[in-house]
């Protein structure tokens, strides 16, 4: 997408168009997700659902990363119950997108309303209360992007952001991010100091630690996989001694909103070895994971980068009989 010219909307609905307006890439975007910000949850995650089903008849990319983890991570399932994964978490992935301009543009007390129940919320509070700070655990798991919002209302909130690709998306993220009053900052080395400068400060600090760091990490077992992790949490958390825990906001079933989720996170991840904090880290998102398989973001390519001689599976994998297998 490049330029395009847009009509007139009704007044209600188009926020900041106007008529016969050259929109970036950026605007278009933001546009969208505005408009769709107007519609009723139940009808935003029922016509993700359906969009779901049909990724997972198609042969798609997010198909085949989504069998290809199914099959490292779950090995031991028979076919039929890795399929079903595949196709609610596919469903689950496509609910994530189109919730996202409700989650980014409305206004942050009606998202709050959304929340229908908190699981261990005395958990954080404890940690908030200590003074030191709190290193929060969010993992691509259910709707992180509404966890932040609610965090950033009870406490000062600091988060890593990685770049987009497309450089012209970067301000259109952070602002609409920002606007729940977390502070957001670039995964640079800029960034890491204002991090550490937070959380001696206080704050609350959210990192989302199950995605490939593109420099730093060492390679822990995920699910049983190696799979290349962040040192970076354990760091600060070796660094700080502030109270960790882990959080993440499960999506209700036909859009009836969502219930917070709030644990302790082991020790473990304090470790000064990395490889042994990194497999405690993976250990503690699994369990969050297996709590709601479906809810996680099953279409990333988790293990696409492997140790030195060991080939990425998304390229050694291809469709046979139905499902995947190594060529």
């Amino acid at each position: 997408m490049g330029g395009c010219q847009w009509a007139l909307f009704p007044a209600a609905a188009r926020g900041r168009f106007t008529p016969e307006l050259h929109l970036s890439r950026a605007d278009l975007i933001e546009h969208l997700l505005r408009l769709l910000a107007w519609l009723p949850l139940p009808l935003l995650h029922a016509v993700a659902a359906l969009a779901g089903t049909l990724a997972a008849l198609i042969p798609n990319d997010a198909r085949h990363i989504a069998r290809v983890n199914a099959e490292l991570c779950f090995s031991d399932w028979p076919v039929r119950r890795k399929r079903a994964l595949v196709r609610c978490a596919l469903r689950e992935s496509a609910k994530a997108l189109l919730e996202l301009g409700a989650l980014w543009y409305r206004p942050p007390r009606r998202l709050l309303r959304l929340i229908r129940e908190v699981e261990g919320g005395e958990i954080l509070d404890t940690a908030i209360a200590s003074g030191r700070g709190v290193l929060i655990i969010a993992p691509h798991l259910g709707s992180w992007e509404l966890l932040q919002v609610w965090v950033a209302k009870r406490t000062s909130l600091h988060a890593l952001y990685r770049a987009p690709r497309q450089a012209d998306l970067e301000d259109l993220i952070r602002s609409a991010r920002g606007r729940s009053g977390a502070r957001f900052w670039p995964a640079r080395p800029g960034g890491i100091r204002a991090l550490y400068r937070a959380l001696r400060a206080g704050s609350a600090i959210g990192i989302l630690p199950d995605q490939q760091p593109r420099r730093e990490g060492v390679f822990a077992p995920f699910f049983g996989v190696p799979a290349k992790t962040m040192t970076l949490f354990s760091k600060l958390a070796a660094r700080s001694q502030a109270p960790m825990v882990i959080g993440w906001a499960e999506r209700l079933a036909h859009g009836r909103g969502y219930r917070l989720h709030w644990g302790a996170v082991d020790e473990a991840v304090r470790d000064p070895d990395p490889l042994q904090a990194a497999a405690a880290l993976n250990r503690v998102i699994e369990a969050a994971i297996r709590l709601r398989p479906c809810q996680y973001q099953w279409s990333y390519r988790r293990f696409s980068r492997q140790p030195a001689g060991e080939a990425n599976p998304y390229k050694t994998h291809r469709s046979q009989g139905g499902w995947v297998a190594v060529k």
